[in-house]
């Protein structure tokens, strides 16, 4: 399996130029251009045609696009993502101040995303066609069509606003210097809207896949077989049929954690949480270029080691699979 994981790993590299180049192009093709932002000032006054041309020479952009994405290309892959138009700041280090709160963030949101789909998915599936089942249901449908920027909105309005419960935004109350547990109880109550917005709609989605992936198993063979050995029903379900039906599931999750990511953008432009989905918007605004750019690739990236990661989690699910 490792050299499999090493060849997958080998096959991703073109994958991931091919994605970056397409992005690249794109973004350089997008109306206004990095210094639009600038070119307002120098209309009023605040910077020259020279300041602009100087830039211009600075970042390189009068050069043809295949030859900016090759500097930008080369100085990626020697560990310097560029330098922010905006900040001056380099954007790997614009990047390791951010990602970790997003990553918290997603994390948490996909531990409830578990702990809620896979209970009710095969409670849902086991007693099909009851009204627990047309109640997950009915959750599901809303949960996949209720808009995340419109549920976080009520959120902050009925228990910020209306009842004064939890706090609106950020992920630390700024006019308070806590530490160690209070820092900690801090930290989770203002985590607590965001990560329900975040877990509304993949627990939507995963519970529906769980379901279905379960009615798939429950009636096979092997499954009958083990009834009819007296095995319990809480065995059977969890031990056989579960395992078995997760394949499917297997592959839903590996896109899911990617999902969370770019829905982090709206999330955290809702709850003024300084991650990598308010960093997305903040630099897509002013048009920052190598930001945005650091902030896609990342993207990119975890699309294609979940992917992996899922295509390795089949072989520990079903013995059948090898890859040679």
């Amino acid at each position: 399996m490792s050299r499999y994981a090493f060849r997958r790993l080998l096959q991703a590299i073109p994958l991931l130029i091919a994605i970056s180049a397409l992005l690249f192009g794109l973004l350089q093709m997008t109306p206004g251009g990095p210094l639009a932002v600038a070119e307002g000032g120098g209309r009023s006054g605040r910077m020259t045609a020279e300041d602009l041309q100087r830039l211009r020479n600075k970042y390189g952009l009068d050069d043809p696009i295949p030859v900016q994405y090759w500097n930008w290309a080369r100085d990626l892959v020697r560990g310097d993502w560029g330098t922010s138009f905006n900040t001056g700041l380099p954007v790997l280090t614009m990047i390791r101040e951010r990602l970790p709160t997003t990553l918290q963030v997603m994390g948490l949101a996909f531990v409830v995303t578990l702990l809620l789909s896979f209970p009710i998915g095969i409670l849902a599936a086991v007693r099909r066609y009851t009204v627990f089942d047309y109640l997950t249901t009915s959750f599901s449908f809303l949960g996949i069509a209720v808009p995340s920027f419109w549920f976080a909105l009520m959120l902050v309005f009925a228990f910020s606003f209306s009842l004064g419960w939890l706090p609106s935004n950020g992920l630390s109350d700024a006019r308070a210097s806590y530490e160690g547990i209070a820092a900690f109880n801090d930290r989770l109550v203002h985590l607590i809207m965001p990560v329900a917005v975040l877990a509304l709609t993949s627990t939507a989605s995963i519970t529906r896949y769980v379901r279905s992936a379960m009615l798939d198993v429950i009636n096979q063979d092997y499954v009958r077989t083990a009834h009819a050995k007296g095995i319990r029903e809480r065995t059977v379900i969890l031990v056989h049929a579960l395992k078995n039906g997760a394949i499917p599931i297997v592959t839903v999750l590996a896109l899911e954690l990617p999902d969370l990511f770019i829905g982090a953008v709206i999330i955290e432009s809702v709850f003024a949480i300084s991650g990598m989905g308010r960093l997305f918007i903040e630099s897509a605004n002013l048009r920052d270029y190598p930001v945005l750019m650091g902030v896609l690739i990342i993207a990119a990236i975890l699309v294609i080691v979940f992917n992996l990661l899922a295509d390795l989690i089949y072989a520990l699910l079903d013995p059948r699979i090898r890859y040679q």
